[in-house]
């Protein structure tokens, strides 16, 4: 109808005034990948997969452990940081303070006054002046607020750059009984718990971050420990079944590094970190049963424009492509070049994994479009 006759042409004069599509958006980078994790030592999926294959707990170490063996430890204490910076830190479960007898069914708070730590009742009423450090002691536990309960003392310290630091002491057994179920999920094969219980009593043993008056973190840092509020009966019996056994390389007590997943291979110790130095027993292994793990292959991808600024200053014009220069054993990246228009730029491979948010550097690029 004559009516209708330039609509056409008015759409198709409209279509011409419309931006052009951004080609970076057409363009995408794949990034395919397996594990999670740094690879190297022993692989929690991997021993998973061994421990409902039959093996024991020490064949299992020993695996993931080159030429060690499992032996023993004398019984010790840790220092682990549960909380810093805060002026004040409540607590309650407490028997014993700075001289004082508690009341363990009360709650009591410790203060930075000055250079000292103050001793309160939960209203605010002075019971002792600590000094720099105040150590509270109950019978079974003591709950720190905000945190949680844990087996031991507590040691509240006036911190050299100002607050508190709340540190747990603690009896190295309890504290792997707090490690095991934040570690691996309690519902795993015993055997693997057992061999996660003598993991994470040797890398305790075996490492200190040196803090102010404390040896691991609570966090990732060290070890996840959550104290007696985190475990569990099937990780405690695995704790207990393995008293004091650590993995031991000659008369030292082995760095037992251990991580999620493998993808089917763990990667030497000098690739697994930025200046990480060679190990005899941190050696790239097969890690056939890692198949079971949900990460044990993955995916994603990006446009050119989201890889650009995720990768940020290490684009040199517009990013063309990502060149693997070196792979470890397993084969993890080492390092790669960054290629753009205008440059390339070397870089590792945790640089890559922390700005492309990728579970391991076990990765290859591709791209698309």
């Amino acid at each position: 109808m004559p009516a209708h006759r330039g609509l056409p042409l008015a759409m198709a004069a409209a279509a011409l005034l419309l931006p052009a599509p951004d080609r970076a958006e057409a363009v995408r980078f794949e990034i395919k990948g397996a594990g999670w994790g740094h690879g190297v030592g022993m692989s929690q999926w991997g021993a998973r997969g061994y421990a409902k294959h039959g093996r024991d707990h020490k064949r299992i170490l020993e695996h993931y452990y080159r030429h060690t063996r499992v032996g023993q430890t004398e019984a010790r204490k840790v220092s682990v940081l549960l909380r810093s910076g805060p002026g004040t830190v409540r607590f309650s479960g407490a028997s014993r303070a700075c001289g004082s007898t508690l009341d363990e069914d009360r709650r009591y708070r410790a203060d930075r006054s000055g250079p000292d730590v103050l001793l309160r009742r939960a209203g605010g009423e002075q019971l002792e002046n600590c000094g720099r450090e105040l150590q509270a002691q109950g019978r079974e536990s003591i709950r720190v607020e905000g945190k949680g309960t844990y087996r031991g003392d507590l040691v509240v310290r006036a911190r050299s750059g100002g607050g508190l630091a709340a540190i747990n002491a603690v009896n190295l057994e309890a504290y792997v009984q707090g490690v095991v179920p934040n570690e691996m999920p309690s519902n795993w094969p015993a055997e693997a718990l057992r061999a996660q219980a003598v993991a994470a009593r040797s890398y305790a043993l075996a490492t200190s971050v040196r803090g102010e008056g404390f040896d691991h973190y609570d966090d990732t840092r060290s070890q996840v420990y959550g104290g007696k509020s985190s475990e569990t009966g099937a990780t405690n019996a695995a704790v207990a079944r393995t008293g004091g056994q650590v993995v031991r390389h000659g008369k030292e007590v082995a760095t037992t590094y251990f991580f999620s997943s493998s993808g089917g291979r763990t990667e030497n110790s000098e690739y697994g970190f930025v200046g990480g130095e060679s190990r005899p027993y941190l050696k790239s292994v097969d890690d056939p049963y890692d198949r079971a793990s949900p990460y044990h292959r993955w995916k994603v991808a990006y446009t050119r424009h989201e890889i650009e600024n995720r990768l940020g200053g290490l684009v040199e014009g517009r990013l063309r492509k990502i060149e693997v220069t070196k792979r470890g054993r397993s084969p993890r990246i080492v390092r790669a070049r960054v290629r753009g228009s205008a440059g390339s730029t070397a870089v590792n491979g945790l640089t890559l994994q922390s700005r492309l948010d990728l579970r391991s550097t076990w990765a290859r690029f591709e791209k698309k479009g």
